[in-house]
């Protein structure tokens, strides 16, 4: 039997001050994390369409904070509490989960509103069709996902995260494990001031 595969969203709660840090001098630090909540509705919303089911939230620092909990009842996805010293430790602990219980995982953070469902079910088809690793590039040199059908540990031990060499880092440590690699497409992420033109239906009053 195919494994099912689970979309694995990983959020940070979103308290002003600590979220979207880089975008606080332009949009103070409410501004910032009224902007994170909407990016992981937008992500969330993405992955229900692509996968109705198997979709789970994994949340930071715990999985209490009330706009987790909201979620959860709107869009019917299962919390989940990240675990490890660092982002890599975290990553590969929830793909491992999913691979204890017989599926595979699409894991994806929630900075990236030019994500589409049809990229979320491309990555899922080819971890089904046999794919060792999926990648969906960000044009700052990150990935704004990772599919991984072997979730080797040296993926994500000692990458020098938030770096424009970590998909370069990636592709190159699968290489020496020996793992097939399918990439999406390049896509923009929203981290950096001069990112906030592009996603304008973002920072208007409306509720997501």
């Amino acid at each position: 039997m195919v494994p099912v595969t689970r979309i694995q969203v990983f959020a940070r709660a979103p308290r002003a001050g600590e979220t979207k840090t880089r975008l606080i001098p332009v949009l103070g630090p409410e501004g910032a994390a009224r902007l994170h909540e909407r990016l992981i509705h937008r992500t969330l919303q993405t992955a229900q369409a692509a996968s109705p089911d198997g979709l789970e939230l994994w949340c930071t620092p715990d999985t209490g904070h009330p706009f987790f909990i909201e979620c959860a009842t709107r869009y019917d996805v299962r919390l989940r509490a990240q675990t490890g010293d660092d982002l890599g430790e975290r990553m590969h602990h929830a793909l491992e989960d999913a691979r204890r219980r017989g599926a595979h995982a699409v894991l994806v953070g929630a900075d990236c509103p030019a994500l589409t469902a049809g990229h979320l079910r491309q990555a899922m088809a080819w971890l089904e069709e046999g794919a060792d690793l999926v990648l969906g590039p960000a044009e700052d040199g990150g990935y704004v996902l990772i599919g991984a059908g072997r979730a080797e540990p040296e993926l994500f031990r000692a990458v020098p995260w938030g770096t424009a060499q970590v998909l370069q880092e990636t592709r190159t440590r699968a290489r020496r494990l020996g793992l097939g690699v399918r990439s999406l497409p390049v896509l923009p992420d929203l981290d950096r001031p001069e990112d906030l033109g592009r996603f304008p239906e973002l920072l208007g009053d409306a509720d997501p």
